[in-house]
């Protein structure tokens, strides 16, 4: 059953399953709740209680916020993990995983752990060696353009078509659940919006104080060189708190391409840093 939280005029719309340590997942720009359809069962089955979120503007969670930027969303993870009685680790994908960052640093006593699954968290800058060399990231880069720049469907479409090289078993009825709820008034301009928004979580790597799980796919368009972009994060944390996984094989949406391989990793991560916690 679907729950709403209340944040000022606003909802977040949220799956609550399972019992134990609160796990919070949080899906990226464009996207819902859905994307974590075999993670969230898997997470409960062993032995976590995992709230599985649509970000504002997405899915279910209302329209007509102030701000879609990651502080935005990290806000509301908190105001979330803080309802349900916290302290939680939370997964967040793309530019929830940036979010996941801003709400470690900022809420310490809440947030003990992150898992970033191909996470915009650094500020991106141009990589025009990449776009020459890797035909793979220099198509992603042109579909993002046009969805960013004019909020076209289609290239969304065409970029989801790179961005999962393999397909999940349901891919057809999924492609068209995002397509409908993109055709929604206002869905499409959200996540422009989240396109568009300021890169503010980068500058919150040096002040989180919690253990991070960084998981790149080898196959993710969005970087030339996606194990480099998860070195660079580990690179700006304090030494010693984060660690790096790259699935092979795997592009951007990883926990919906390879689901198993991406619990096998977060589970042995959830153990060790409930323990510490």
């Amino acid at each position: 059953m679907t729950e709403h939280l209340a944040i000022g005029n606003n909802t977040i719309a949220y799956d609550l399953i399972g019992e134990g340590p609160l796990v919070v997942l949080a899906h990226g720009l464009g996207d819902s709740r859905h994307s974590y359809r075999f993670v969230a069962p898997a997470l409960a089955t062993a032995g976590y209680r995992v709230a599985n979120v649509d970000v504002r503007g997405c899915g279910d969670s209302s329209l007509g916020w102030d701000g879609y930027s990651r502080t935005d969303i990290a806000g509301d993870l908190v105001a979330l993990v803080r309802h349900l009685g916290g302290p939680a680790v939370i997964i967040g994908h793309s530019m929830s995983g940036g979010a996941a960052t801003i709400a470690a640093a900022t809420a310490p006593d809440l947030i003990t752990g992150v898992i970033e699954l191909a996470p915009f968290t650094r500020k991106q800058l141009n990589d025009l060696g990449g776009l020459m060399r890797v035909k793979r990231y220099r198509a992603g880069a042109t579909r993002m353009g046009r969805v960013a720049l004019l909020g076209s469907l289609p290239a969304w479409k065409q970029y989801l078509d790179l961005a999962y090289p393999v397909k999940p078993a349901d891919w057809d009825s999924e492609l068209a659940r995002i397509e409908a709820k993109l055709s929604e008034p206002g869905r499409m301009k959200a996540l422009q919006a989240m396109c568009q928004s300021a890169a503010d979580a980068g500058a919150q790597l040096p002040n989180v104080a919690c253990p991070v799980l960084v998981i790149e796919g080898s196959a993710d368009p969005d970087w030339a060189d996606p194990r480099a972009e998860g070195e660079r994060i580990i690179a700006d944390l304090p030494e010693g708190l984060g660690e790096l996984a790259v699935i092979e094989g795997a592009g951007h949406y990883m926990h919906a391409q390879t689901a198993e391989q991406v619990v096998a990793l977060a589970l042995p991560f959830l153990a060790r840093t409930v323990t510490r916690a």
